[in-house]
């Protein structure tokens, strides 16, 4: 996952570091880690499979999800209601982590966060229609920096 010693994964200035790897690349990614000991893990679009690693490769049991995310996966497999007005919304695959897809296929829905006064950085990603459905979900606890296929 992230981490410098010195910099929250979720700060401001990570999200501005990671956005800025983000556009120089992969290689620019990969040199921050060599010289400031950065794990970027997989927010870099391209880096996961320059590692050889493909985000639908990595799995985690359902069971292994916090319990937050067990719920969330519940009521997406029942349909709702949610709890987020956000929920269910198109998840656009910007940073092309996910296997590629029409837009529209996947969409995205919060995972409570316990203690956090907004929508927290975990979400579950689900791709198929309809989405009671899911052909595939993902968990991401990272605000979409890093995802797990969740294997049922």
């Amino acid at each position: 996952m992230f981490s410098t010693g010195f910099v929250s994964p979720g700060s401001l200035l990570w999200r501005s570091v990671r956005s800025q790897l983000n556009r120089l690349g992969v290689a620019a990614a990969m040199s921050a880690s060599l010289l400031f000991g950065v794990s970027v893990g997989l927010a870099v679009p391209g880096l996961a499979q320059a590692r050889g690693v493909e985000a639908s490769s990595i799995t985690v049991g359902l069971s292994e999800l916090p319990v937050q995310a067990r719920e969330t996966h519940g009521l997406i497999v029942r349909g709702g209601p949610f709890p987020y007005s956000k929920d269910g919304t198109v998840f656009g695959n910007r940073e092309r982590l996910l296997p590629h897809k029409v837009r529209g296929f996947y969409r995205e829905y919060t995972v409570k966060t316990p203690g956090s006064r907004d929508r927290g950085a975990r979400r579950i990603v689900c791709g198929g229609a309809p989405p009671a459905q899911p052909e595939a979900c993902y968990y991401t606890d990272d605000h979409y920096a890093t995802f797990r296929r969740i294997a049922s």
